[in-house]
């Protein structure tokens, strides 16, 4: 049981490090290829580096580098190890795509005369990845660790906190281009972004519940454990036309795991009755922390 558990850990993160690479590899996408040559500012230090660009010629990958370098610093203590050490190897990659890929956006302009359309398909890449990487346990770094921080003690949206640490940001590129014009496409960015990670967050943390009664209970229980390793309570019920007693398990699981947990019945019992439901929220052991204002 110990090896089992060992080698299920070692596969969700690395797993975890998989996606945030994925999730960086998409930041910079956006980023890089559509905002970054259009003149949009984008939210965060990515935002901050990129005004410091333009204003300065500072390359982007070094003002970012070293900005999330000291916001790191502050988040280790709060944010504990383990989501510093993700969070520093998405900055790291970030700061090396970025760093490839500069090269590649100064030959590539893409949508050079569709300002909104680079806002939107850019914001999408960028929302994506940030999304991405808090649902994997890493993020971009910058306000996604002030989100972060922010989002372990209260039961506030990622996004609307990012959206407000950076409308500042944001604002602040008017100082370089003088043209609200831009200042508009970095909002639209910011929503698009915000409105973005939230849908990416969400369907990871998704939960639903199940109800299912069938005579071979015991051994769809035992699967259930053993396998999506969740929790499954047995319910004493009875038929209201049949007055038959029954066994109704109750169980509450991720919405990712809902395949297996239908693979399992219809593998024990293709004859049972079941009842798959959302949930709005589900607190406790293997799923979200109460968040609450003391």
């Amino acid at each position: 049981m110990g090896k089992l558990f060992i080698k299920e850990k070692l596969k969700s993160e690395f797993l975890d490090y998989v996606m945030i690479m994925i999730a960086m590899m998409s930041y910079c996408i956006g980023w890089v290829i559509f905002l970054l040559p259009n003149d949009i500012t984008t939210g965060g230090v990515p935002g901050i580096a990129s005004v410091l660009y333009w204003g300065t010629g500072i390359p982007v990958q070094v003002s970012y580098f070293a900005i999330n370098a000291i916001l790191l610093l502050i988040a280790l203590k709060v944010l504990g190890l383990r989501f510093c050490i993700k969070t520093i190897f998405g900055v790291v990659l970030l700061t090396i795509f970025t760093s490839a890929m500069t090269e590649v956006g100064k030959e590539i302009h893409l949508l050079a005369d569709q300002p909104f359309m680079a806002s939107i398909i850019g914001a999408i890449f960028c929302g994506s990845g940030v999304g991405l990487g808090l649902a994997f346990n890493g993020s971009t770094g910058g306000t996604d660790i002030v989100a972060a921080i922010v989002n372990k003690y209260r039961d506030i949206s990622l996004g609307k906190v990012i959206l407000i640490c950076d409308i500042i940001i944001i604002t602040s590129s008017y100082l370089v281009f003088h043209d609200w014009e831009k200042v508009i496409y970095g909002y639209v960015v910011l929503c698009v972004t915000a409105f973005c990670i939230d849908q990416v967050v969400n369907t990871r943390r998704s939960s639903v519940q199940f109800f299912i009664i069938s005579s071979h209970y015991t051994e769809i229980a035992r699967r259930i454990n053993q396998e999506p390793h969740r929790g499954v309570t047995v319910i004493n019920a009875q038929g209201f036309y049949s007055g038959n007693d029954v066994k109704m398990l109750f169980v509450l699981a991720k919405k990712t795991q809902s395949l297996m947990i239908f693979r399992i019945i219809n593998e024990v019992d293709p004859h049972a009755f079941v009842s798959q439901s959302r949930v709005i929220g589900v607190y406790g052991e293997g799923f979200d922390h109460f968040k609450f204002r003391r």
